[in-house]
């Protein structure tokens, strides 16, 4: 049976529990499932698809053995831990706050930002990232297999490839600078 440890919120699993949770898993069907909550007396009311993935992801990694730690993080969070959400160091954070890039406000003397705003910029980066990667793989040859020569805007880059790297076989990408949250 599961056992709660300590206030780190830790769940200590055994062979029991990692069965109940692939039988789980198999009756939800995949992605096509759901899950819901049932209580002695109520009928059962289904959860939102987001917490029903999150959910199904605990219960895999109960299934596999795996040993599941669930953390909160807090609505307002520190530049340091903001810096380590976004994959980026403290003073480049601190460049983006000061260009108005991800909003942030002052506790005393001390920056804090609300967590949904770096999730909100760390998601509108993967996408820039996704753009830029689909538009280099659009400009990457004609039909005659040769790479373009034309330039191509992706977000706030400028991103240009020579026409001659056809005949080195190699892609040479020049960005124009620019801060790229």
């Amino acid at each position: 049976m599961a056992t709660a440890v300590g206030p780190l919120r830790r769940l200590v699993t055994d062979e029991r529990d990692a069965a109940l949770a692939r039988d789980v898993l198999v009756s939800l069907e995949g992605p096509l499932g759901h899950l819901s909550v049932e209580r002695s007396g109520a009928s059962a009311k289904p959860l939102p698809p987001e917490l029903g993935r999150m959910l199904q992801e605990i219960l895999q990694a109960v299934a596999s053995g795996s040993p599941v730690t669930v953390t909160t993080i807090p609505r307002e969070v520190t530049t340091s831990t903001a810096a380590a959400m976004l994959e980026v160091s403290r003073p480049t954070l601190m460049k983006l706050v000061r260009d108005g890039v991800i909003d942030a406000h002052k506790v005393g003397t001390h920056t804090r930002l609300l967590w949904v705003d770096v999730t909100a910029a760390k998601k509108a980066r993967r996408a820039r990232e996704r753009a830029a990667f689909a538009a280099l793989l659009e400009a990457e040859g004609d039909e005659e297999g040769r790479l373009t020569s034309r330039p191509l805007h992706v977000g706030r880059q400028h991103v240009a490839l020579r026409s001659d790297a056809a005949v080195t076989g190699q892609i040479d990408v020049t960005t124009a600078r620019g801060a790229i949250a």
